[in-house]
């Protein structure tokens, strides 16, 4: 651990998504994914946190922990439980959340898409489908209207690389494909989904007598891609999924430019600036050398040898996180929040070293001039972690999921610590420092 100090302006706070915590919904992708027996350790979305009944409990936690703004995620197959049907109980229980998070002093800023939806959107073919964009649009505007009062940052979608490759190469996440066709298909549909609610959601909230900018972006997933060895080959593979995995999207949600081969280099909805801000989700790095594989996309994706390893066997790099902010902010200049950085460590000896480290890094980042405005840890509670189930512990806080029970870790106290601080002091070192 190093000493570092952030502004006072600076945020810091944590995510969630609202599949991954909530609990109780059966109409959901995620729900069904977990009924075909396809989570790893047999878990299912259905118990979660049951964070939905118990939103005053975690509300204290985040005030407990010093939070000043906090990352949530609204819940698609709630909102809008059969197609064209919108649910205003479950409308209402999230504008008395965010309610409730203003009143605590905590700013929200609200995804309106992470990784799940309705059965009735999965069986229409998803974000395959030509009207996937339409459908999208017309839930975005629904929560623009009924929270748009209320609710200044926005994020339209989590991770959409992330959630394509999982879902249609990979095929370990519904949908549950393999196929590259339906991949770009889902990737183009999902930047023209972007760019659109970025438009709605601005539009909305000009009817509204508010204070404060309207702010919209995308939290995009974002790894350090290094080639094994100084070659032809392996620097090829580096770069190719580099393009593949972040370019063709981050193109596409920030200026509105199609590049092959979600286009052909074109702006089907205009050119623009469709960002207001620049969401990084950094966890990790990745090893790439080059295999005669076209359905690997010719690459093969490694860990570097003797480094330190997160629960999932991902290497420890901080220093990633100085590289993506600085490429990113050299190429779109805009404002930095770091959407989502965390750790998965069950027994807790690793999490208070990750957040310092990273921190440090972002206090560097801001002493260089790159605008990072904002920390979001991931996440604020163990929770549902999509395919790894209730296995992966990425929390500040521990939880019994048998029980429910909270029980804050001491990584979660030393994030209290920092947040209300703003910096890591010698003090600060001596109280928390394990080596």
């Amino acid at each position: 651990m190093k000493e570092f100090k952030l502004p006072q302006q600076f945020l810091l706070g944590t995510a969630t998504a609202s599949l991954q915590i909530e609990g109780g919904d059966q109409n959901n992708n995620w729900y069904r994914w977990s009924e075909f027996k396809k989570i790893k350790d047999g878990s299912s979305s259905i118990r979660a946190d049951d964070h939905y009944n118990r939103v005053d409990e975690d509300i204290a936690l985040m005030k407990e922990l010093n939070h000043q703004t906090y990352r949530m995620g609204i819940e698609w197959s709630r909102i809008e439980p059969s197609e064209g049907r919108f649910d205003e109980k479950a409308i209402t229980h999230y504008r008395n959340e965010i309610e409730q998070l203003i009143k605590s002093g905590i700013r929200p800023l609200v995804t309106v898409y992470h990784f799940s939806h309705p059965l009735w959107f999965e069986d229409k073919g998803g974000w395959e489908n030509p009207q996937s964009v339409e459908i999208f649009c017309r839930y975005t505007a629904y929560l623009a209207e009924k929270l748009g009062d209320l609710v200044t940052d926005w994020i339209t979608i989590n991770e959409p690389n992330v959630y394509a490759f999982k879902g249609y190469m990979e095929g370990s996440w519904p949908p549950g494909k393999s196929n590259i066709k339906a991949l770009f298909i889902c990737l183009r549909n999902m930047v023209l989904g972007h760019i659109r609610g970025y438009k709605i959601i601005h539009e909305t909230r000009k009817k509204f007598d508010y204070k404060g900018e309207t702010l919209v972006g995308v939290a995009n997933h974002i790894r350090v891609m290094d080639p094994k060895r100084n070659n032809l080959l392996d620097r090829f593979s580096a770069s190719a999924i580099d393009y593949l995995f972040h370019h063709t999207t981050i193109a596409g949600m920030t200026t509105g430019k199609m590049v092959f081969p979600l286009g052909h280099n074109n702006y089907p909805l205009g050119k623009g600036k469709y960002y207001d801000f620049f969401g990084i989700n950094y966890y990790s790095r990745d090893i790439l050398s080059f295999v005669l594989d076209p359905g690997k996309l010719f690459a093969k994706i490694e860990v570097k040898e003797g480094v330190p390893l997160n629960n999932l066997g991902w290497e420890i790099y901080p220093e990633g996180l100085y590289r993506i902010c600085k490429k990113y902010y050299e190429k779109y200049k805009a404002p930095i929040f770091i959407t989502e950085n965390g750790i998965c460590d069950a027994d807790d000896s690793l999490r208070g070293d990750y957040l310092a480290d990273h921190l440090e890094v972002v206090a560097r980042l801001i002493e260089q001039g790159v605008p990072v405005e904002r920390y979001y840890h991931w996440t604020l509670i163990d929770n549902f972690e999509w395919i790894e189930g209730e296995s992966a512990r990425f929390g500040l806080v521990e939880n019994d999921f048998q029980t429910q029970k909270r029980t804050i870790r001491k990584s979660g106290w030393l994030f209290a610590d920092i947040a209300k601080a703003k910096g890591l002091t010698k003090e600060l070192i001596k109280k928390y420092s394990t080596g």
